[in-house]
């Protein structure tokens, strides 16, 4: 019988494989309020807790599960988990580290069981997990105090502590695959693979997908024109950086759109050993911060990813909503996943 890996692994071979779009851009619709991020337990916590999304896998579980079912609609493979800030970590800011291994295990628990509901649905076409898991609020590589240059407000040790609660949180919710995302350090990248090395290591799951393993997808954050990462690396350097491990796919998100994207991307299908995925913003945003970019306009500029044979693994990050994700996924049928040129 074909595990959860096998059948994925497959699909990547069939098709350009749909990842979701913002979970966050959603989130806004519905227009929450303080107490809508409180549980029970949570109820005189002394810090104001709106705006900490990842929470809504406790205290509205019902949001987090119709935005999943929403892009399973809109013909998207992959779910990503509500946990982009849940590692202890992030979770300080709001006084809720404690809470990061519960978010992690019930993100996970809540995106699997839309998941597999509509893989029952449609057996033809079998969706997936990805837990989301976040670059942290802090970087390892980068001061953030200017008058002090070798200061660092966390280090890699504590980095691979906070991320290996996650991982287990992740793993032992169900995910199918674990997302390092929006990576603009590297070394916050290396210190998550670590941790996922030695939490797989500590479960006994190989790290090699094709021999059973849980895959690993990395996806990179070029922060402006320059073509780096805010710590400084192009993008071969930050796919040599991270080759090192048997990934299923390295690819880029956020930060920019997908015109501004393609440039990177071009070098990874080119040089990347693996599987390439982008999930590029609605856009650039606007004076007031917003994504103004429309399903059709991005589904064109996505296509010439397709035509160009870059990509395996397409969705949305900031501004793209249900919309997009369907046009976008309209779009891919027409056009063969990139071949792995090194397999």
């Amino acid at each position: 019988m074909n595990t959860r890996t096998d059948i994925l692994l497959q699909q990547l071979k069939k098709k350009i494989l749909i990842l979701d779009g913002a979970m966050g851009t959603m989130i806004q619709r519905y227009q929450l309020e303080e107490d809508d991020f409180r549980t029970a337990a949570l109820k005189s916590h002394p810090k104001s807790l709106k705006g900490n999304n990842d929470l809504l896998s406790l205290s509205r579980p019902d949001v987090i599960k119709q935005i999943h079912e929403a892009y399973l609609d809109a013909d998207a493979d992959i779910l990503e988990t509500n946990t982009f800030s849940s590692t202890s970590i992030a979770q300080e800011d709001y006084d809720l580290s404690h809470l990061a291994y519960e978010l992690n295990v019930a993100s996970a628990k809540i995106a699997k069981e839309v998941a597999l509901a509509y893989s029952e649905k449609t057996p033809g076409q079998p969706r997936f997990v990805a837990g989301a898991i976040g670059p942290t609020n802090r970087t390892a590589s980068i001061s953030p105090d200017v008058n002090d240059p070798g200061f660092r407000a966390v280090n890699f040790d504590q980095l691979a502590e906070a991320y290996a609660e996650q991982i287990r949180g992740l793993l032992d919710g169900g995910v199918d695959i674990l997302l390092v995302e929006t990576i603009f350090d590297t070394l916050n990248a290396k210190a998550a693979v670590y941790a996922i090395q030695e939490v797989y290591e500590e479960k006994g799951i190989p790290l090699d997908p094709e021999q059973g393993g849980i895959p690993i997808m990395i996806s990179g954050t070029i922060t402006d024109a320059s073509g780096r990462t805010l710590s400084g690396q192009t993008t071969e350097a930050f796919l040599i950086s991270l080759s090192h491990v048997p990934l299923i796919s390295i690819g880029l998100n956020c930060a920019l759109g997908a015109k501004e994207l393609r440039p990177y991307l071009k070098v990874l299908a080119e040089k990347a050993p693996f599987y390439v995925s982008a999930y590029p913003n609605a856009g650039l945003p606007n004076e007031f911060g917003q994504y103004d970019q429309t399903a059709n306009e991005m589904a064109d500029q996505v296509e010439e990813f397709l035509k160009d044979d870059l990509i395996n693994i397409l969705g949305g990050c900031c501004g793209t909503t249900p919309e997009h994700i369907k046009v976008i996924a309209e779009v891919s049928k027409k056009y063969e996943p990139r071949k792995l040129a090194f397999a």
